[in-house]
């Protein structure tokens, strides 16, 4: 395999979940998958056509188009095409057409389906692409506008016009406010629209003065869209009027809102893919925050979508990851090649895979033992280039300082060894809450084998250690999930957050607290909290009915919390995770209750066994 940031093939392992693939697969990968060229208007496959495998988009866009030739989507550089053909009968559902070079990698169908079959995290990634029907564009990096409403995606509080208004007054608010599109109104009733390229063509290119009444401009009686319509039903609509934007009016034909195909175009670049594509391409931690600030337009939009929290946790991380990963590769190109192998590891819930809107970075240096103290100057002008880029980019520093900033941070192997035995086999109350923090450790960037064996090592040495265990024990239960003497959920009483529940420390903390210590009892070496969870029940450290019921309930909560967060995005407010109570159904409050009801137990028969 080249080693070359440029080649197809590197380029395509930069790309998830190819990212994420083993050694020995990637290797295979390399030696099948085939480059492909496609001109601005080829057909890369037809509606209906066997698929000779997975296209991976290296570079240019492609147009996705339904059986009507409508333009259903865009994908660019970093996008998948043709997954949703292959997991059903192995054929094209839709058709692909470059609409500019593209250079594409495919990757055999058969290879495809092996590592489908053979690594979990992969098919996971996947899951998504096996809707029932064939126009929905919900697969893992689309938000889908077969699912997304209209509503979530258009312009709110339309700009008007009155009808008696001039071409030139149309202009000046064009301007001003840096838009596209004016609705005019005669009263409370929708008279016409007036776009750009009215005023070009019926007024510029007519060479007419300013004064032109706008009613002499606009497009009269304009087709409006309902809110509740979805994203497709409007690109639809707009394909066949060949317009541009579409005025949403309510049943009581109130004007609500405005979208456009720029705002359906957006949607599709504000995926997982088309984000990870631009970091790894980013020059700078500048040009990777323009890229990182939609991100909460993803976490919102997934929401929406009905995407699993699991997978939208995932999303986000990726992310993560693959900004961490550039951020390493600028800073050995300023700083020159390390003096010794290192591996980059996150921790917290970036190691664990589980971001949200409101994360912080944790994450540390492990080196090789070959590491002396003149090599520290380097390692820490890499730990101060990646953390303060992170930073800038909306990962902001830990209040704790669990960072590879830190020098108790970036050790060699041999010293973290010998903070992970002391933790072990002193558990002291400051022991336990590192070890909290470590035992989630992840590889990110780096040489791996550092880690491997460091895990190992250490999982069985806690395992063993049944004083250590109960230590862990104790302190997972110091997270309490807000229930009240007799079962109601109970709210903060005082303080900033009153009348709230904090929906990470007293809802996600407490099963991801009990999922690591199932991990420490059974050595297992899952780092996500579901996988920890489905491991335990599989190994009968839980029974498979209260792993069955703590899935669901950390599934339900993380759900909250993530709709709780998409909401305040769609408000204009920064998303936390501090849920009001009141503002959910009493179906919904009782489904939190009895959420938190089965952690309270679990908890409980945990604390029975110490």
């Amino acid at each position: 395999m080249a080693d070359d940031p440029t080649h197809p093939i590197d380029r395509l392992l930069r790309i998830p979940p190819f990212s994420d693939l083993p050694p020995d697969e990637a290797a295979v990968l390399a030696g099948v998958a085939a480059e492909r060229h496609a001109a601005p208007g080829d057909v890369i496959f037809a509606e209906g056509e066997v698929l000779p495998g997975l296209f991976v988009i290296l570079s240019g866009t492609a147009e996705i188009r339904s059986g009507d030739d409508d333009v259903v989507s865009h994908r660019g550089a970093g996008d998948i095409i043709g997954e949703r053909g292959l997991l059903r009968e192995g054929r094209a559902m839709l058709t692909a057409r470059a609409s500019e070079p593209c250079d594409l990698l495919v990757v055999p169908a058969a290879r495809f389906h092996h590592l489908i079959d053979t690594i979990p995290a992969f098919a996971r990634w996947f899951d998504r692409a096996r809707p029932s029907d064939p126009t929905a564009d919900d697969g893992p990096y689309a938000t889908g506008l077969m699912s997304l409403q209209v509503s979530d995606m258009m312009s709110r509080d339309p700009v008007i016009c009155a009808h008696d208004a001039t071409a030139q007054d149309v202009a000046v608010i064009m301007r001003d406010r840096g838009i596209s599109s004016i609705l005019v109104m005669d009263g409370e009733t929708l008279a016409g629209i007036v776009t750009v390229h009215d005023l070009v063509n019926k007024v510029l290119a007519e060479g007419r003065s300013g004064d032109l009444p706008v009613d002499r401009v606009m497009t009269a009686d304009p087709v409006t869209i309902a809110p509740g319509a979805v994203g497709l039903d409007a690109l639809m609509l707009m394909a066949k009027r060949g317009i541009n934007h579409l005025p949403v009016a309510d049943r009581s034909g109130q004007m609500v809102g405005m979208i456009g195909r720029t705002d359906l175009f957006r949607q599709q670049a504000t995926t997982a893919s088309h984000m990870a594509s631009e970091l790894v391409a980013a020059d700078s931690a500048s040009a990777m925050t323009a890229v990182m600030a939609r991100l909460l337009g993803l976490l919102s939009h997934l929401t929406a979508a009905g995407t699993r929290p699991d997978a939208i946790c995932r999303r986000i991380t990726d992310l993560t990851d693959a900004a961490t990963r550039r951020l390493l590769t600028l800073a050995e190109a300023k700083l020159g090649p390390a003096p010794v192998p290192y591996l980059w590891a996150a921790c917290g819930s970036q190691g664990r895979r589980e971001q949200t809107g409101v994360s912080d970075q944790d994450n540390c240096l492990i080196l090789d033992d070959a590491f002396a103290p003149e090599h520290d100057a380097y390692f820490a002008d890499l730990a101060g280039f990646v953390s303060d880029g992170l930073n800038e980019i909306g990962f902001v520093y830990c209040p704790g300082d669990m960072m590879a900033t830190n020098p108790k941070w970036r050790q060699p192997v041999r010293v973290w060894k010998n903070y992970f035995a002391k933790w072990i086999d002193e558990p002291d109350e400051m022991a336990q809450m590192l070890a909290s923090v470590m035992f989630d450790l992840r590889p990110i960037a780096g040489t791996a084998l550092l880690f491997e064996g460091l895990h190992d090592a250490t999982l069985a040495r806690a395992k063993g250690n049944s004083i250590f265990v109960r230590h862990m024990i104790g302190n997972s239960l110091k997270h309490a999930p807000p229930l009240g003497l007799f079962g109601g959920i109970a709210p903060i009483r005082s303080g900033d957050h009153k009348n709230t529940v904090d929906l990470k420390h007293a809802g996600v903390v407490p099963v991801v607290d009990l999922a690591r210590v199932y991990a420490l009892r059974g050595a297992i070496a899952e780092v996500g909290t579901r996988e920890r969870i489905i491991a335990a029940g599989e190994a009968g450290i839980v029974s498979e009915t209260g792993a069955r019921d703590l899935l669901d309930a950390f599934d339900l909560i993380s759900e909250t919390r993530l709709r709780h967060q998409a909401r305040q995005i769609a408000d204009g407010t920064a998303p936390d995770n501090f849920l009001a109570p009141a503002s959910l159904s009493e179906l919904g409050r009782n489904h939190l209750r009895d959420a938190f009801l089965v952690v309270r137990t679990m908890q409980s028969a945990l604390g029975h066994g110490i």
